[in-house]
C-alpha cells in the first residue's frame, strides 16, 4: 500500500522522480520551477505560502505527487474565496490555515495531480483530505486543474469555474496578416492602428530565451515587474535570483520580449513556453506610449507563436479587452473540499449558481468575437 508523506521542501524530493510524473509540457509543475520558488525567496511563510507538498511512495519510488502549500491568506491564488473566509469569521470559525494544491502566483491551467495512472489520482485526493483532517485545516483546494483531472474528483469536492482569454492558431495561420484576415474589418483595422502607433514612436522589439538573455536583460525585466506592482500598490513576490534561476535551469522555456527605443530597453514581457503553448506572466514599462502594452504583451506574443509553431498563447488572468484582440473565452476550473459539513452544504448551491453564470457569460462572449464567422472560433 502506498505511503503518503508531506514534504516541507521540494528539495527533499528527487527531481528526476518528480519530473517523471508529468510529461514536461507544462513548465510550472517542473521540479526546477517549483523548487526555484522556494530556493530564491518567492515562496515564503510570511507571505502566506508554506510548502506542504503531498507525495505518495511505494518504498523508495515516488508514484504520485501534488504541489501543495499551507495558506494563511488567499494572496496570489487567483481563485477568489474572500467571501468564504468572511463567512467563516462571521460564524466564529477560522478559514485559515487551509491546504492548497496549486502553483504559487500562477493562474495557469495544468496538471495538479501528478500521477502515473488514474487509480493514483484517487489515492492522492484521499491523502489530501486525510492531511487536512489530521492538521485540523478548514479545507483543501486544487486550483487550475485540467479538464481530464476534473473527472477524478468525487462529489465531496465542490466545483468552481471562471473565464480566461486564450489565443489559438485555429486555422493554421502562417503569419500575423493571416491571423488578421480572419477578423472583421473594424477589429483588423484597430489592431493595425495600434501596432502602427508603437512603430511610429520608434519602438523596436527583441525576443530572447533564457540562455540568450544577458544579465542586464534580466535586471531590466525584474525592474519592469517591480514598476508594475508599485503602480498598482501590490506586493511583489518574484525575485531577481528566481529570474536568474529560470534563465539557467530552464533556458529555452524562459522567453523575454523586450521593447527598445533610443538605445535603451523601455518595456518587457516575461513569458514561459511549454509544449505547444506560450504563457504570458508579467510585464512592465518605464515609458507611457499608446499601444505599447498591447504590442508587448499580446501582439509580440502572437508573432512569437506563429514563428515558433506554437498553437496556444495564454496571456494571463482576466481582461475582457483581450477578446477584441483575438483571445477567446476559455473555461478554467478549481475544486474545493470543505471540512465543516454545514459550510459545505451551504456552499454547494452557491458554486453551482456561479458555474452556471460563468457558462452563460462564456456563451455571450462567444457571440461577440472579432472573427468574421464562428468557423474561426471553433
Amino acid at each position: 500500500m502506498p505511503v503518503a508523506r508531506i514534504a516541507d521542501s521540494l528539495a527533499d524530493v528527487p527531481a528526476a522522480q518528480w519530473d517523471a510524473l508529468h510529461d514536461g509540457s507544462n513548465p510550472f509543475v517542473s521540479h526546477a520551477f517549483l523548487a526555484g520558488l522556494e530556493q530564491c525567496g518567492v515562496v515564503q511563510a510570511r507571505n502566506g505560502w508554506t510548502p506542504r507538498h503531498l507525495t505518495l511512495w511505494d518504498g523508495e519510488h515516488l508514484i504520485a505527487a501534488a504541489p501543495g502549500y499551507l495558506k494563511t491568506n488567499s494572496h496570489g491564488e487567483f481563485v477568489f474565496d474572500h467571501a468564504w473566509a468572511h463567512a467563516y469569521a462571521r460564524h466564529g470559525q477560522d478559514y485559515f490555515p487551509k491546504w492548497l494544491c496549486a502553483v504559487p502566483y500562477t493562474p495557469v491551467t495544468g496538471p495538479r495531480l501528478l500521477v502515473r495512472d488514474a487509480a493514483s489520482s484517487q489515492l492522492l485526493l484521499k491523502a489530501a483530505i486525510a492531511h487536512a483532517q489530521r492538521a485540523g485545516l478548514s479545507s483543501a483546494h486544487v486550483n487550475f486543474n485540467t479538464a481530464v483531472e476534473d473527472t477524478s474528483f468525487g462529489g465531496e469536492w465542490l466545483a468552481r469555474a471562471d473565464i480566461q482569454y486564450h489565443w489559438r492558431n485555429l486555422d493554421n495561420w502562417a503569419d500575423f496578416d493571416g491571423f488578421l484576415s480572419a477578423m472583421d474589418h473594424k477589429h483588423r483595422k484597430n489592431i493595425r492602428q495600434e501596432r502602427a502607433k508603437v512603430a511610429r514612436a520608434g519602438v523596436s522589439f527583441r525576443t530572447v530565451h533564457g540562455d540568450e538573455a544577458s544579465a542586464d536583460d534580466l535586471v531590466a525585466m525584474h525592474r519592469f515587474y517591480l514598476q508594475t506592482f508599485a503602480e498598482y500598490g501590490n506586493t511583489p513576490a518574484m525575485t531577481l535570483p528566481f529570474l536568474t534561476h529560470l534563465a539557467r535551469s530552464m533556458p529555452r522555456e524562459l522567453v523575454l520580449i523586450l521593447a527598445e527605443r533610443g538605445g535603451g530597453v523601455i518595456a518587457g514581457a516575461l513569458c514561459l513556453r511549454g509544449g505547444d503553448t506560450l504563457y504570458g506572466r508579467y510585464w512592465g514599462s518605464v515609458e507611457t506610449i499608446p499601444g505599447l502594452h498591447f504590442e508587448t504583451c499580446y501582439y509580440q506574443g502572437i508573432d512569437y507563436c506563429l514563428r515558433e509553431n506554437l498553437g496556444i498563447f495564454e496571456p494571463g488572468a482576466q481582461g475582457e479587452h483581450k477578446l477584441s484582440r483575438g483571445f477567446l473565452p476559455t473555461l478554467v476550473r478549481s475544486r474545493h473540499w470543505i471540512a465543516d459539513p454545514a459550510f459545505a452544504q451551504a456552499l454547494a448551491p452557491w458554486c453551482a449558481e456561479e458555474t452556471a453564470s460563468i457558462l452563460q457569460y462564456k456563451t455571450l462572449l462567444e457571440a461577440h468575437t472579432p472573427f468574421r464567422s464562428m468557423q474561426a472560433c471553433r
